[in-house]
C-alpha cells in the first residue's frame, strides 16, 4: 500500500521540502499524486532562497519562468546576469544554495586601468561577462574582490575560485607561487586591512611537473579545469554564519619575485558551496 497517498497534501509537502532538491525530483515517479505536489509550487519555494525574487528583479535580462520548480531548474543549470551585469548568480543543484562569480570589472586590480599592463577585451563565445582582463606585463600581480556576507545562503561553508585562463604565450607564471587570501571582516575594517600571517597556502596559476618538486609546490594548490573550459584555482574557504553587515574578501598576490609576468587572462571570482563527500 502506498501509505504516503493517504497523507494530507500539505503534510506531503512539508515532508519533500525538508529533503533535497534532487530528493523532490525522484519522489516525483512514486505516484500521479505525489508528483503534483513534488512539484507543487509550494515545495520548490522552500529550495528556492528567500530573497530570490529580489534576486531575480537585478538580472539584465527578464528571467522567464512558469512554476518556481522551472525557475529552480534555469538557477541550477545556468547563471544570470545581475548588477548591471558585474555578477553572475546561480544555485548549487543539489543544496539550493546561493552561487556567485564576481566578474573581473569588479575586482580591483592593481594597474588594471593602464592598457600597458593589463588589456581588457570581449570573449562572447567563451565568457559570462562582457569584458574579461588580460594581463600584458607586470611584475606586481595583486588581484582582489569582495562580497557583502548578506548575499550569501548563511549558515554555509563557501570556498573561493579565481577563474582564469592562461595564453599561449604567457611569461613568468609557470611554477610561480602566489599568495591567497580569504576572510570575512566587520563593517569597520579598512581596505587594506589584510594581514600576511593568514595566507592559506600556495597557489600556482600554471604548474609544470618535474623530477625534483619543492616542499613547497607539493602542498601549493594547483590549478584545475572547469566544464566552461576555463580554469579555477582554490583561493580558500570560509563559514558565513549569517552576519547581514560582514564582508567577504579575496585576494591573490605574488610580488616577491618581481619577474615579468604576461598572458594571465581573468573572467572573475567565484563563490560556490562547499561540496561535502
Amino acid at each position: 500500500m502506498d501509505y504516503f497517498t493517504t497523507l494530507p497534501e500539505g503534510c506531503v509537502s512539508d515532508i519533500l521540502s525538508l529533503t533535497s532538491p534532487p530528493d523532490a525530483c525522484r519522489s516525483s515517479a512514486i505516484s500521479k499524486g505525489f508528483k503534483s505536489v513534488a512539484d507543487s509550487d509550494s515545495v520548490w519555494d522552500r529550495f528556492l532562497p528567500s530573497d530570490h525574487q529580489a534576486i531575480i528583479s537585478r538580472a539584465e535580462s527578464p528571467v522567464v519562468f512558469s512554476t518556481k520548480k522551472q525557475l529552480f531548474s534555469r538557477l541550477a543549470h545556468s547563471h544570470i546576469l545581475i548588477d548591471g551585469g558585474k555578477l553572475s548568480f546561480a544555485l548549487d543543484k543539489k543544496s539550493g544554495k546561493k552561487c556567485y562569480m564576481i566578474g573581473a570589472r569588479a575586482l580591483t586590480i592593481i594597474w588594471g586601468s593602464s592598457p600597458q599592463y593589463w588589456k581588457w577585451m570581449s570573449l562572447p563565445d567563451q565568457s559570462r561577462f562582457s569584458e574579461v582582463a588580460t594581463l600584458r606585463a607586470v611584475c606586481w600581480l595583486d588581484i582582489r574582490g569582495k562580497l557583502e556576507t548578506r548575499f550569501l545562503s548563511p549558515k554555509t561553508t563557501y570556498i573561493a575560485y579565481l577563474v582564469f585562463k592562461v595564453a599561449g604565450n604567457e611569461n613568468g607564471l609557470a611554477n610561480l607561487p602566489a599568495k591567497a587570501w580569504v576572510r570575512v571582516v566587520g563593517e569597520r575594517a579598512g581596505d587594506d586591512d589584510w594581514d600576511e600571517d593568514e595566507t592559506t597556502s600556495s597557489v600556482y596559476l600554471k604548474f609544470r611537473q618535474r623530477r625534483r618538486v619543492s616542499r613547497a609546490a607539493q602542498n601549493g594548490v594547483l590549478p584545475q579545469g572547469r566544464e566552461d573550459g576555463w580554469m579555477e584555482v582554490e583561493l580558500g574557504e570560509f563559514f558565513n554564519d549569517g552576519g547581514e553587515n560582514g564582508e567577504v574578501r579575496m585576494r591573490l598576490m605574488e610580488t616577491k619575485r618581481l619577474n615579468l609576468k604576461s598572458g594571465l587572462i581573468v573572467e572573475g571570482i567565484e563563490l560556490r558551496p562547499k561540496v561535502y563527500a
